[in-house]
């Protein structure tokens, strides 16, 4: 499939607010609101796109974890699969070599049960390694800008509402996780029918989603296939930094269109980044251009991406 100028334009709105009435990006980009709610259903049911409402891990007092498995050959596509379908993990991986898995975990604290009892008990798990998220910089809540590009700076500005801060206001989140599940299925969701599976009235609903938001506890993605973009490289780099440039190397990488991820991490290395080019040319043009520019990297370690098994939602990838 190849996005045309209408899908595009479609993705970055969805990119500026997940819940965008269609209604009001039909009027901006010259469209009928049954056009592009048609696109969309089309682009989800395809698996290239969907909205995901997701919760700041920060704001429930969670903790992310970047973990790196080295499995044998036989047995990496098992335990990747069993990865992605916990709740607790995103963006599972397979690595460069295809013994290496990459995934993201969240909880409370360290994630003991994972860790300590689960993967030291698989058979054939050669080693697990687990650094501790200490900053975002791009990732989560502040998306990846590089997949939003369609639209004009006015066409913008008529499709976002003012910026404001969250609140930061304590959220007392018992009695939601059903709610919350919803919206990580179907971020676009109506009212009425998450009315309807929790039983309870569609001004309550509203009302309470309206809430999380202003919170900062919820917020809406987009779970998007890369290479519908063009974005046919991928990969991971391990870096470290000199700690006293950390937050401004970081600040540079989040500027950089390839980067859709970065942060300050524990570990050997202190700084990780996922980056996405058009192919192996350009992430080596971006490695040796804009990583190389940066006199305070030093060691980077680059771990190719070649299979994504789940991205940041829920539900595994069903493209695989």
């Amino acid at each position: 499939m190849t996005l045309d100028e209408l899908d595009r334009a479609l993705l970055h709105a969805l990119h500026l607010d997940g819940r965008v009435p269609f209604n009001h990006v039909a009027t901006v980009v010259g469209a009928s609101p049954q056009t592009v709610a048609r696109r969309y259903r089309r682009l989800r049911a395809d698996g290239v796109l969907r909205v995901v409402g997701m919760t700041d891990p920060r704001r429930l007092g969670q903790v992310q974890w970047f973990v790196r498995l080295r499995c044998t050959p036989d047995a990496v596509l098992k335990v990747a699969g069993a990865l992605a379908r916990r709740a607790d993990t995103s963006w599972v991986q397979l690595m460069s070599g295809g013994t290496e898995i990459f995934c993201i975990t969240r909880g409370a604290d360290a994630p003991d049960s994972l860790l300590l009892q689960e993967l030291p008990k698989t058979p054939r798990v050669v080693s697990v390694s687990a650094h501790c998220l200490l900053r975002s910089f791009v990732g989560g809540p502040v998306g990846w800008h590089g997949r939003a590009t369609a639209l004009t700076e006015e066409q913008i500005a008529q499709l976002t509402l003012e910026d404001k801060e969250p609140s930061g206001e304590p959220v007392d989140l018992a009695g939601d996780d059903r709610l919350l599940a919803l919206l990580q299925q179907d971020g676009r969701a109506a009212f009425a029918d998450l009315a309807e599976a929790l039983g309870t009235g569609e001004a309550s609903v509203r009302r309470r989603v309206g809430q999380l938001r202003r919170a900062g506890v919820l917020y809406f993605d987009i779970d998007l296939d890369p290479t519908m973009l063009g974005m046919k490289a991928q990969a991971v780099l391990w870096m470290s930094v000199r700690p006293a440039q950390l937050r401004t190397v970081a600040e540079i990488l989040a500027r950089h269109p390839e980067v859709a991820l970065v942060a300050a991490t524990t570990g050997a290395t202190n700084l990780l980044a996922k980056v996405l080019c058009r192919d192996v040319d350009s992430l080596y043009t971006y490695l040796a251009d804009s990583v190389g520019g940066i006199d305070a990297v030093g060691h980077v370690e680059t771990a190719p991406v070649i299979r994504t098994l789940k991205r940041a939602a829920t539900q595994s990838c069903s493209r695989m």
